[in-house]
């Protein structure tokens, strides 16, 4: 299992770490591709007998797909895990195919940090096939790699994921740590992930209303949203940090 990258414990007084990398969550963060996956579930539950409704699959959004395909077994979809994940992605990448709809602001949030000399990585819990497809569509070669829900052994919300993306941006910057990066995430399991794995978090709520909790940054959107304002989260987590030693 992977643990957190080591780091120096910021101190509150001194210069806030610079923002090195920002972490995107893809389904509901940088593409509202939800109602692909509800009506992809609802889709494979009906035709096995079961009932599913949009209220269901609410409770499943931002979770492994594994865990979704587990759910959908014990709602009466007689097919292996295997196959149920395969099917709700094909699914999607076909409603992604006809029409991708994109979450306000991500684009241009994404190509300025770009623009600024900040990495990015897609951190998802969508399997590569369907990563690719989104990542191809953009006009730009943004994301630096993708981590993919069919890469880790365990998924949101466990940190594994985030703690991955971050060993794998320490392998050409060494010097970098958890205390560099912000993640940006929309569901609860996702917002959970990155908390745990110790990265400041801005959490938009898309699909499902995320609780109050003071670990993480609550924005309503990202339009609008520019480099200064991840920054300023990533200053406001380190403080915090320091505040509490």
């Amino acid at each position: 299992m992977l643990l957190p990258s080591p780091a120096a414990v910021p101190d509150a007084t001194t210069t806030p770490p610079p923002l090195k990398a920002v972490l995107w969550d893809m389904d509901g963060t940088l593409v509202d591709t939800e109602p692909y996956w509800i009506a992809a579930e609802i889709g494979l539950v009906t035709e096995h007998g079961g009932h599913w409704d949009v209220e269901k699959a609410m409770g499943l959004v931002g979770n492994a797909l594994e865990s979704t395909a587990a759910v959908l077994q014990d709602a009466g979809v007689q097919l292996s895990v295997r196959e149920i994940v395969d099917h709700l992605s094909h699914s999607v990448i076909a409603g992604v195919r006809r029409e991708l709809p994109w979450r306000p602001g991500a684009r241009e949030l994404l190509a300025e940090l770009h623009g600024r000399g900040v990495r990015c990585a897609l951190v998802t819990m969508s399997e590569r096939n369907l990563a690719s497809e989104v990542v191809n569509a953009l006009d730009g070669d943004y994301f630096e790699f993708l981590i993919t829900g069919d890469e880790v052994e365990n998924g949101k919300p466990h940190p594994e994921p985030y703690l991955m993306a971050v060993e794998r941006l320490r392998e050409t910057d060494p010097e970098l740590t958890g205390n560099h990066c912000v993640a940006i995430e929309d569901s609860v399991p996702g917002v959970a992930s990155a908390v745990a794995s110790g990265v400041a978090t801005i959490a938009v709520p898309n699909a499902v209303p995320l609780p109050a909790d003071p670990s993480r940054t609550l924005w309503t959107t990202l339009a609008g949203r520019t480099y200064d304002d991840v920054a300023t989260v990533l200053a406001a987590h380190a403080a915090s940090a320091g505040a509490a030693l």
